[in-house]
C-alpha cells in the first residue's frame, strides 16, 4: 500500500493544484518512484489511498500499467492517518503479510532484506530504520535488541565537544506488516502508526521489529528537500537543469540548477538559478530568480496560504517564495 492522502500543505504552493505524491520530480510523479520501487521487488498489486486532490494522483498513475502494477484506489472521505488508512482498506490487507510505504520517498533500500529479517523475526511488524547522522529533524527511534522500543523527538544537534555520538535511527517510511496488526488499530476514526498503534503493540509484549537498513532514501515535505534532492538526481545524471515538455528558453538566458515544470518561458536576459519554476510560469526579460519557488499568481490568487507554508508574494504575473526562511 502507498499513503497518498496528505495534504504537502509545507510544499505549497507547489501542491496548490495537486497532492504532494503527484508533484512531478524530473518529468515522473513522485508516487510514480514508489509503485516502481515496489515492482521491482515484485510487488505488483498495490492499493493507494487518497484524500487531498484524489484526481492528480489518478491521472498520475493511471491503472498502473506504465509502471509494471496493478493499483487499487481507496478514497478517504476524511483524512485518517497513517493506520487509520490502513483501516480504510482492511478488507483488502487482512489476508496476508503486506508492505506500506510512505508515498513522498525516492529510495531503493533492499526490500527482500526487510522481508526475510521480518520472517526470520516472526515480528507482528518490522520497521525499515536508516542511521541519521546528520541529526536531521526526523523522529527518534529507540532500538533495544533489534525491537523496536519506543518512538522519541527529534535529535539534538550534534555535540560540539569532539565526542562521537552514535548516529539516531529514523523511520523510513517502510513497513512491513501481518494482518493481526488490525487487532490494534482503532476501527472507523483517525489514527497514525507511530502514535496510536505500535506503542499499545509494544505495551501487550508484541514484536516490532526494526530493519536498520542501508541505501539511497530521500525525502521530499518541504520546498526545500524538493530542490535539493531534485539536483542530487541531476548531478547522478551529470545535468544541473531539467525542462519539463513545452519549455521555451531564450538563448541569452542563463538558467543553472534549476527545475522547470511544463510550458516555462524564460525570456532573454533573464537570470535563474536554484529555483523551481511552476507550470506555465513565464521569467520575463532581464528578470532575476535566485533560491526560489515560482508559480503562476493566478493560481494562488483565491487562496490563502497553508499554517506551515513558506512566505511569498507577487511579483508581476508570478508568485515567488524564497527558500531562504
Amino acid at each position: 500500500m502507498i499513503l497518498s492522502a496528505g495534504y504537502g500543505t509545507r510544499l505549497w504552493p507547489l501542491t496548490e493544484d495537486r497532492t504532494k505524491p503527484a508533484l512531478p520530480i524530473l518529468g515522473k510523479p513522485l508516487v510514480g518512484y514508489v509503485a516502481e520501487y515496489l515492482t521491482s521487488f515484485g510487488c505488483n498489486e498495490i492499493i493507494v489511498n487518497l484524500h487531498h486532490r484524489p484526481e492528480t494522483v489518478r491521472a498520475a498513475l493511471g491503472d498502473g500499467r506504465r509502471f509494471g502494477v496493478q493499483i487499487t484506489y481507496v478514497e478517504e472521505k476524511i483524512i485518517l492517518g497513517t493506520s487509520g488508512a490502513l483501516d480504510n482498506a482492511r478488507h483488502l490487507l487482512d489476508q496476508e503479510t503486506f508492505v506500506v510505504v510512505n508515498g513522498k520517498i525516492i529510495t531503493d533500500i533492499d526490500l527482500n532484506g526487510a522481508l526475510c529479517a521480518h520472517r526470520a523475526a516472526q515480528a507482528l511488524a518490522t520497521l525499515v530504520l536508516l542511521p541519521n547522522p546528520m541529526r536531521e529533524q526526523f523522529s527518534m527511534v529507540e532500538v533495544h535488541d533489534n525491537r523496536v522500543a519506543r518512538f522519541g523527538g527529534m535529535p539534538e544537534p550534534a555535540s560540539t565537544d569532539g565526542k562521537r555520538e552514535p548516529a539516531p535511527l529514523m523511520f523510513t517510511g517502510i513497513q512491513i506488516l501481518e494482518p493481526r496488526i488490525f487487532d490494534y488499530i482503532p476501527h472507523g476514526v483517525f489514527s497514525h502508526s507511530t502514535t496510536d498503534v505500535y506503542p499499545q503493540a509494544i505495551a501487550q509484549g508484541e514484536l516490532i521489529a526494526a530493519y536498520v537498513a542501508k541505501g539511497k532514501w530521500y525525502e521530499l515535505s518541504t520546498i526545500q528537500r524538493y530542490l535539493e534532492i531534485s539536483l542530487k538526481l541531476l548531478a547522478e545524471q551529470g545535468a544541473t537543469m531539467f525542462a519539463g515538455a513545452r519549455c521555451r528558453i531564450a538563448a541569452e538566458a542563463q538558467v543553472a540548477n534549476s527545475i522547470l515544470w511544463d510550458d516555462v518561458t524564460i525570456e532573454a536576459g533573464a537570470r535563474v538559478n536554484r529555483a523551481i519554476l511552476g507550470d506555465g510560469v513565464r521569467i520575463a526579460h532581464n528578470e532575476v530568480i535566485e533560491n526560489s519557488a515560482v508559480v503562476r499568481a493566478s493560481l494562488v490568487s483565491k487562496t490563502p496560504a497553508p499554517e506551515k507554508a513558506l512566505k511569498g508574494r507577487v511579483r508581476g504575473e508570478n508568485f515567488v517564495v524564497p527558500l531562504a526562511q
